[in-house]
């Protein structure tokens, strides 16, 4: 690679130093009782309402219907994400500055299939918050689950839930494109 793409690749892997500052995803609730709305938004290491207490809220309101409590210190991918990204910020910058075109892809697939891990892991997660509810609860609704959509807005009885992308996650394609774009034009390289 020459030194502007070698500099593309590290402006790639550096970009993404950006997801441990701003949210990667955002949950929004809107529903009669809460004009304003709720919402909390996932970071590289936490799940923390959009406004003071929105989670509590939140919590409050999942109670009500059965669902888990969301506690943030109990999810062990917040514990593992800032570790990955770290990784591969570090491995970026050294394909970067090695020049090894084809590492490139292998970046690519695996920063791919992190993400298609990660999205699966967050359907998953939101499957058992919502299925698997406490039978104990004070309101039942015959027949009802309560999982959030993984992109999207749904109706969840009077709550309508949207589930989106939040700056952290366009940081992580716009860093992923860059080095796609890095890749395909250093064919002339070799």
């Amino acid at each position: 690679m020459d030194n502007q793409k070698r500099i593309l690749m590290a402006l790639a892997a550096l970009l993404l130093i950006g997801v441990y500052f701003v949210p990667i995803w955002s949950i929004g609730m809107e529903a009669p009782q809460y004009p304003e709305g709720l919402g909390m938004n996932i970071t590289v290491d936490n799940i923390v309402g959009k406004e003071k207490n929105d989670l509590n809220n939140i919590n409050g309101l999942n109670h009500y219907i059965g669902m888990k409590e969301i506690q943030p210190d109990s999810i062990p991918e917040l514990k593992i994400m800032p570790f990955i990204f770290g990784f591969l910020i570090i491995s970026g910058l050294i394909i970067a500055f090695t020049g090894k075109r084809k590492w490139i892809l292998y970046w690519l697939g695996l920063f791919v299939l992190l993400a298609v891990a990660g999205l699966v892991d967050f359907y998953i997660w939101g499957y058992d918050y919502g299925h698997n509810l406490n039978p104990d609860a004070p309101i039942k609704v015959p027949g009802m689950t309560y999982q959030p959509p993984l992109i999207g807005s749904k109706q969840l009885l009077n709550i309508d839930a949207t589930s989106l992308p939040h700056i952290g996650f366009y940081l992580s394609l716009l860093s992923m494109s860059i080095a796609g774009l890095v890749w395909w034009k250093s064919k002339e390289d070799e």
